[in-house]
């Protein structure tokens, strides 16, 4: 009896040893993915104040063209543009969050292929509908190079395939940048002869999109002007346009109030902590929330990260680092868009 007591007494020890084992084998691995994981709000960025910062430095901006950005109302899927110089190739990237853990940014199902572009993603205020521009053909006769705007709607199993939005919108000219707001108005730009941009309205009526607008000539501002953003209330709309101000070289965002009336104020800049060193930038959105400003800057290398001596090592490093000359994406508090509304001159 006591030989049988001890072996049963050591099969307990043995059992109850291996669980503590195992336990803290998985307890150990659990560790090991947390703290590689990415969790928080905006992917646990620290939250910008009133100067711009790059947003998620080798997560989201990674150097490559990265551009555009639009994310669901729970924040809790984020899109955006990478691409490579030249536009040889351009996709729509996504980034979820699912159960507190972000996931690794992948291209999207409807936007994977070689033979086209798909930039400048739009989420709909409900989340439901991703609008977006490409130049794929809507035809095996249409021209390739000419854009239009898509929408895919949101389902249980995934996204549908793409849908054209109808010919009041796209008209074979070019058509550029979709910006949506409560009531499902969209505005977006249109290329036109000499390739001269212009930014349109279209209201949407008993289900579909009424003939576009164009917008009145304080909007139309400069020598030409780019995607611009409009307010998800249609109080504002931030326009990247060049050649507003003879001393102000390069594409500057400025932003233009409208009033309870339809009038539209004249185009402010939106000051030096926005275009300060701007070589390209022509994307800008606010957050789910309405808090923070995003907008997309080419802006150079900071001195500061610049070595006594060259190196290979850094040449290397700035080919897959932010602020290396391709276009990053920077964010900052949107608290300052109040102060500019003060400015707002209207016509007379």
């Amino acid at each position: 009896m006591k030989i049988y007591n001890l072996i049963i007494l050591l099969a307990v020890i043995s059992l109850f040893g291996c669980e503590q084992f195992f336990e803290s084998r998985i307890g150990r691995e659990i560790t090991d993915i947390d703290k590689n994981a990415i969790t928080g709000n905006y992917l646990g960025q620290q939250l910008p104040d009133s100067i711009p910062v790059v947003f998620a430095p080798g997560i989201i901006c990674n150097g490559l063209n990265n551009r555009d950005i639009t994310m669901t109302p729970d924040g809790n899927e984020i899109y955006f543009t990478n691409n490579t110089p030249g536009y040889s190739y351009a996709a729509i990237f996504v980034i979820k969050r699912d159960q507190g853990v972000w996931s690794n940014p992948e291209v999207v199902s409807f936007g994977n292929s070689t033979d086209y572009i798909s930039i400048e993603p739009c989420l709909s205020i409900d989340g439901n509908t991703l609008f977006y521009a490409s130049d794929k053909p809507v035809s095996d006769t249409s021209d390739k190079d000419d854009m239009n705007i898509w929408k895919v709607e949101r389902t249980p199993k995934g996204w549908t395939n793409p849908i054209l939005l109808n010919l009041e919108i796209n008209t074979g000219q070019g058509e550029y940048y979709p910006s949506v707001t409560k009531s499902g108005t969209m505005y977006f730009t249109r290329e036109e002869e000499n390739r001269i941009n212009f930014i349109y309205r279209s209201r949407f009526i008993d289900g579909a999109y009424s003939t576009p607008e164009k917008l009145p000539a304080q909007i139309q501002c400069g020598h030409n002007r780019f995607n611009a953003y409009i307010a998800p209330d249609e109080s504002f709309l931030i326009i990247p346009a060049i050649g507003v101000e003879k001393s102000v070289g390069g594409v500057n965002y400025y932003i233009s109030f409208r009033d309870k009336d339809d009038n539209w104020s004249h185009p402010i800049n939106m000051g030096n902590t926005m275009n300060e060193n701007l070589g390209r930038g022509w994307s800008a959105s606010l957050s789910h929330d309405g808090s923070f400003l995003f907008f997309m800057s080419s802006k150079g290398l900071d001195s500061s990260s610049v070595p006594d001596k060259l190196t290979t090592e850094f040449f290397n490093g700035i080919q897959t680092s932010p602020q290396n000359g391709n276009s990053d994406i920077y964010w900052m508090s949107a608290e300052f868009i109040k102060d500019l509304k003060k400015k707002a001159v209207y016509e007379n």
